[in-house]
């Protein structure tokens, strides 16, 4: 695996990035709104733009494609719905690519690992894109391990999560516990029954799971708790995920959520908004933040992520977020633009 940057933060604000050399971050302050930073989990959120300045895309050739090198798309709500690709999205994407632009997928899906997702894109007919291109947070999740040396400690990993986790933490050659192993499993909870944890966990990773159960939970929090000096690492903090086209599913927050409550602790959170992934590829391919554009259907997670590391961003109306929660008066978080989905970078 690739060296990683240094810098996962678990506050995430604008002023918790420090300068990339070859990757600066925009300059344009006022862009943003006045009101002072907020909080929201473990996040301390900076100052965003006013909401009068969210503007439908309109022109996208002159307020998008002439201004950006490299697009990072979203996956779920973005290219695909659950597993039905979006309709004309491979069309656009051959379009962009005609034109010489980078493209990059980062997903907080962790259920895949990169070599997973390559044949999800290859079963909707999405060849074209390449392994490289694709960054998921079970990826981000061993490069963070990677960076921070977790192997040299000779502890091993407590998993809530699937096989993608599994996957990308064998590639590395870091010990696991858990995951798809501890499917189906229930603790005894007779009279004076304990559940034995094991004691040589260093981390608990808490990615979606769609098997998660009270044994993995209670396991979770005995290594957290009782382990001393033992990292809480969270891949993503969605509330929402598309599993199907049908409807919306609850998220890897509520997993998170789960282990929050009943610790006490906050987690490092390795995937979208977090610097790691932007920094990750801004290191690799020398990329300008200033003409990179994020486009995701997630204004807490997608957006954000545009926002504080410095880059363009577009949301699409394609997946989680609405136009109503976009303009209404509790959201903060807004993009530079906003449009039905990406089909909309090429105007019929």
């Amino acid at each position: 695996m690739m060296r990683v940057p240094t810098r996962v933060f678990r506050t995430i604000g604008r002023s918790a990035f420090s300068a990339v050399s070859n990757c600066p971050p925009r300059t344009n302050a006022t862009a943003y709104a006045s009101q002072s930073a907020r909080r929201v989990g473990s996040y301390t959120l900076s100052p965003f733009r006013s909401m009068a300045t969210v503007s439908r895309l309109s022109d996208p050739t002159v307020e998008l494609l002439d201004e950006i090198d490299a697009f990072i798309f979203d996956c779920d709500g973005v290219i695909w719905l659950g597993d039905s690709i979006i309709d004309g999205v491979p069309e656009t994407l051959d379009k962009l690519r005609s034109m010489g632009k980078k493209m990059f997928f980062v997903t907080n899906n962790s259920t895949k690992s990169r070599a997973g997702y390559k044949k999800k894109f290859d079963k909707l007919g999405l060849n074209s894109v390449p392994a490289e291109e694709i960054f998921s947070s079970s990826f981000a999740a061993a490069a963070y391990l990677e960076q921070t040396k977790f192997k040299d400690t000779g502890k091993k990993v407590y998993l809530i999560g699937e096989v993608g986790i599994c996957e990308e933490l064998d590639l590395i050659g870091v010990p696991w516990i858990g995951g798809p192993n501890d499917t189906g499993k229930v603790p005894s909870m007779g009279p004076g029954d304990a559940l034995k944890h094991d004691m040589d966990v260093g981390a608990v990773i808490v990615g979606f799971d769609r098997h998660v159960n009270y044994y993995k939970i209670q396991s979770a929090q005995l290594c957290i708790n009782e382990n001393e000096g033992c990292e809480f690492i969270a891949t993503n903090l969605d509330a929402v995920t598309h599993l199907t086209d049908a409807q919306k599913w609850a998220g890897n927050g509520s997993m998170v959520g789960a282990i929050r409550g009943c610790t006490g602790r906050e987690p490092t959170v390795v995937g979208k908004p977090s610097p790691l992934m932007i920094d990750y590829l801004c290191d690799k391919y020398g990329l300008d933040r200033r003409r990179i554009c994020m486009v995701g259907d997630r204004l807490d997670t997608d957006i954000l992520f545009g926002s504080d590391n410095g880059l363009r961003s577009v949301l699409v109306l394609s997946g989680v977020t609405n136009e109503d929660k976009l303009l209404g008066d509790e959201n903060k978080i807004t993009p530079d633009f906003y449009t039905d989905s990406i089909n909309d970078f090429f105007p019929k």
